[in-house]
């Protein structure tokens, strides 16, 4: 379907939207809506292994008769057939007895993740539609305020990774994709001297290998680099326990969710949480809690998803020392009502209550 600026069944939905509670065996249940959309970006964006043109995200519309909550996830951003795979495993849970909503039950509802963060994300909606209570609330967190994210420029030429860079020379926190054998301290030697005040990450999408993260990693730090993301690809992270390098790493694809943890502590630094991969904001919590709890720091990030993924993932982002929360400034255009983002001061505003929470 096309995009749509508005929570409404589209052309794609999965079921018809009634927006009422019905009783299946003297049960009440919940109805669940499914539908995907797309989102045109404003321009390509790569990274090490893709190149991207548009999002294909899916959302959850979940309705009690009375409220809706809302939820969206993309399920991963070179895999369109993943798209109808989520779609469909959503569709077969499409009415919920109301007994059985509890978050820990729909954990284990669906097999993806990035279907389970739609899902678990619209219930904590719902929860709080319901009780007219915000979920910063419900969940035991600070009352949310504006918070610095970074923006990201996709991999290409340093020529044109510099002229992006120079567009946002004033924003506070700059991410750079990187990736490639060669090439990458060009990248970032033109994005530093396009932008030569803004404080600089880098992610490489487990493009590199050791030998190379250990030449690079003193140039990055000499650049002013202040975090490496995933350098190598999930799986070796096993040589990282020799790694002494000057930059702390964050593992990204890496660390999914809590069981995750035990392969990333004493390799990594800092992990990445996305409720895409977590498989919503309820494990994204208690990631986080565990992972501070093993000495680990922690940075929020998304895919390329609307204001809708990101509102759920700022809650996160609260507790985290970095945030990359800027998938709606890739777009061409966001869903309405939108989280809104200060761009002359770097900062992403707190999601307002009609979006979401």
């Amino acid at each position: 379907m096309l995009r749509s600026g508005a929570f409404r069944c589209g052309k794609n939905c999965c079921q018809s939207c009634t927006g009422r509670s019905q009783t299946r065996g003297g049960r009440l249940v919940v109805n669940l809506k499914v539908h995907s959309e797309i989102w045109p970006l404003a321009e390509s964006f790569s990274i090490s292994h893709f190149t991207q043109i548009q999002s294909r995200v899916v959302v959850v519309d979940l309705y009690d008769g009375d409220h809706v909550g809302h939820g969206e996830c993309e399920p991963h951003e070179s895999d369109d057939g993943l798209v109808e795979v989520v779609v469909t495993q959503l569709q077969s849970i499409r009415d919920i007895p109301k007994d059985s909503l509890a978050r820990s039950m729909l954990a284990t509802a669906v097999a993806n993740a990035a279907a389970r963060n739609a899902l678990d994300c619209a219930s904590w909606d719902l929860e709080a539609k319901q009780l007219g209570v915000p979920v910063w609330k419900i969940a035991g967190l600070n009352k949310p305020k504006p918070l610095v994210t970074a923006y990201t420029i996709g991999m290409d030429t340093p020529s044109k990774m510099a002229k992006k860079a120079m567009t946002w020379r004033h924003r506070k926190l700059l991410k750079i994709k990187l990736g490639e054998p060669d090439g990458d301290i060009e990248r970032v030697h033109a994005v530093r001297a396009a932008a030569p005040d803004a404080t600089l990450i880098v992610d490489v999408n487990g493009g590199w290998t050791p030998e190379q993260l250990v030449d690079d990693a003193p140039r990055l730090h000499a650049l002013g680099v202040r975090l490496i993301e995933q350098p190598l690809p999930p799986g070796e992270d096993e040589t990282l326990l020799d790694y002494d390098g000057p930059v702390p790493l964050c593992a990204d694809e890496s660390c999914c969710n809590r069981s995750s943890l035990r392969q990333v502590v004493g390799r990594y630094d800092f992990i990445n949480i996305k409720l895409d991969k977590t498989g919503g904001l309820t494990e994204a919590l208690a990631l986080a809690r565990e992972a501070k709890s093993r000495g680990l720091r922690l940075m929020a990030g998304c895919m390329l998803g609307t204001s809708l993924a990101m509102a759920p993932a700022f809650l996160v982002a609260g507790l985290c020392e970095f945030v990359d929360l800027d998938a709606p400034l890739l777009l061409a255009d966001d869903r309405t009502p939108s989280i809104q983002y200060d761009n002359e001061k770097s900062l992403i505003a707190p999601p307002p209550a009609e979006l979401w929470g």
